[in-house]
């Protein structure tokens, strides 16, 4: 895939941005099914039953370069790290229950936004050091896999200037704007940020089973 004037990041489930400091030279997308067959006595080529589909998984290396401003690297990949533990802040969570899990991403670059997808695999390099010994370069070998099924991507931007929609939610009964607002953001008073995205006037009058735009915030 070739580069991109806007520079790649990676969108996280809470909303947040983790911008790649230097846009990648190459996107790998892997795609596969599964198909199985049984050998059969006198028959040369088995006919196949489809098994369905397997997840899709990206491969993509991130360059994280500090050495303008001799800040730590680690600033950057620390949140890398961050996104292969359990975050015990998503929906759902119980730990009675014992089902916390690392958050899903979405990789960005240019007019591609991949499906939803987590973090399986990343290998760190820090490649260049301060005199004082402060990682200022890195190097991120990251491996995602499809979180679940999306049959709309890869999508296209919005028209520049527009907040990027990262998701969608559909409104319950009695439910309002904040309500939806703090759910995604921590923050009820970003409804704003929502009814901006989504041309609403009235925040308070949407009707159950309407779909609202979620937008990306920057970290």
């Amino acid at each position: 895939m070739a580069g991109s004037d806007q520079k790649a990041y990676l969108e996280t489930e809470t909303g947040t941005k983790l911008p790649c400091l230097f846009n990648p030279e190459q996107l790998s997308i892997s795609l596969s099914t599964d198909w199985k067959g049984e050998n059969l006595p006198g028959k040369q080529t088995p006919t196949l039953r489809y098994g369905g589909g397997k997840s899709g998984s990206i491969s993509v290396e991130l360059l994280f370069d500090t050495t303008t401003d001799g800040s730590p690297v680690t600033t950057y990949t620390d949140k890398l790290i961050k996104l292969l533990k359990v975050d015990t802040s998503l929906p759902g969570y119980d730990e009675t229950k014992q089902n916390g899990r690392p958050p899903w991403v979405k990789f960005h670059w240019g007019k591609f936004h991949s499906f939803k997808s987590v973090v399986t695999s990343l290998d760190l390099s820090y490649v260049y050091f301060s005199a004082a010994g402060e990682p200022l370069r890195a190097r991120a070998q990251i491996t995602l896999e499809q979180f679940e099924q999306e049959d709309d991507w890869p999508r296209q931007n919005p028209t520049s200037g527009t907040p990027l929609p990262s998701r969608s939610h559909q409104m319950q009964p009695g439910e309002t704007l904040d309500r939806v607002a703090a759910k995604y953001y921590d923050d009820p008073t970003a409804w704003r940020h929502l009814a901006t995205a989504n041309g609403i006037r009235d925040p308070f009058a949407l009707r159950p089973g309407v779909r609202v735009d979620v937008p990306t915030l920057e970290v």
